[in-house]
């Protein structure tokens, strides 16, 4: 009787297996999409695993975001908003504002979006002005009213468009705004997606693209801040692009890469410049409270060499 049953069961169990070959070879088969172009300042790239290329979608949904919270769209919300007009506050900005609000708490402030009027007298944002005095330090520090949304709108955007994918069913692609990442699945050579981390050297011009490590990372995302790329010198001293919103100063400490894989790309993006404002001591100090947060820390050492520091649980994706 066992046998008999077992026998009845075997069709099933032969549609079954055909059925999972089938499904396994139209995946194989199933071409990979490459889509670019530029947004947010910066040049995107997105690659997915799809019969249909969605390149207008994506460009779509980042105009939804690039029409909030672009400093370089004079008909943003944020561009309307800085020169005092009223606006109606979308579930979109509401949404990213209310992040920048928590991280703010969470950082003791050292994540900021009303730090533009200070980044820009310094000579790092749209107007390169003279070297603030420190009384013109102390007046912008009371400056609370300009928004920029600089420090999480790329992370945003790339949350946004994996949310895209997702809502086509796409199982496999890697979302990347500037640096900013969101991955998912495998890539065209069916391994999990490594992304490089840069390594930390003075290249105001990009040129250098010497890696410090890989890392192996799917089903999540991934932001990278660093100084080594916007400063400049002046009577010999470097000026780094952080500016800490405390003491309306660039920021004096020997971290120079900060890396941070989360679950979103938004929170990735504004961990890892509020960072770059806190040093290595205080990001890992925060790093302890949250678990949900690995980092990846390039740093000076006193002797002049590079130093790193990871978070334990980041060891499993550094390929060796």
């Amino acid at each position: 009787m066992k046998q008999k049953k077992w026998l009845w069961q075997l069709p099933l169990l032969a549609l079954l297996i055909i059925g999972t070959v089938l499904i396994i070879r139209q995946q194989q088969s199933m071409p990979y999409q490459h889509d670019e172009g530029f947004i947010f300042g910066t040049v995107y790239s997105v690659t997915y695993q799809s019969e249909q290329n969605l390149k207008t979608e994506i460009e779509a949904a980042l105009m939804q975001v690039d029409a909030e919270f672009s400093m370089f769209n004079e008909q943003s919300t944020v561009a309307r908003m800085n020169r005092g007009e009223q606006v109606n506050q979308s579930k979109m900005f509401k949404e990213v504002f209310q992040l920048a609000q928590t991280v703010h708490k969470e950082t003791d402030g050292a994540f900021d979006i009303t730090v533009a009027p200070l980044v820009n007298a310094w000579g790092f944002g749209f107007k390169h002005e003279q070297m603030p005095t420190p009384t013109q330090v102390d007046s912008l520090l009371k400056i609370r009213n300009q928004y920029d949304f600089a420090a999480i709108a790329k992370g945003y955007g790339s949350d946004v468009v994996a949310r895209l994918l997702r809502s086509h069913d796409v199982s496999n692609f890697m979302v990347e705004i500037g640096g900013e990442i969101v991955t998912q699945g495998i890539s065209e050579r069916r391994l999990p997606w490594k992304v490089g981390v840069t390594k930390p050297t003075d290249d105001s011009l990009s040129v250098s693209g010497e890696l410090q490590t890989i890392l192996n990372v799917t089903d999540i995302a991934m932001a990278t801040s660093g100084n080594y790329r916007n400063f400049y010198y002046k009577g010999g001293k470097k000026y780094a692009h952080t500016i800490d919103p405390k003491t309306g100063y660039p920021v004096q400490h020997s971290l120079l890469s900060a890396t941070v894989l989360a679950n979103n790309c938004a929170v990735a993006d504004a961990y890892a410049t509020s960072f770059m404002v806190m040093g290595i001591e205080r990001a890992q100090q925060l790093l302890e409270r949250h678990q949900e947060l690995m980092a990846y820390f390039i740093y000076a050492k006193p002797d002049g060499t590079n130093g790193v520091w990871f978070s334990p649980s980041l060891k499993k994706k550094i390929e060796d």
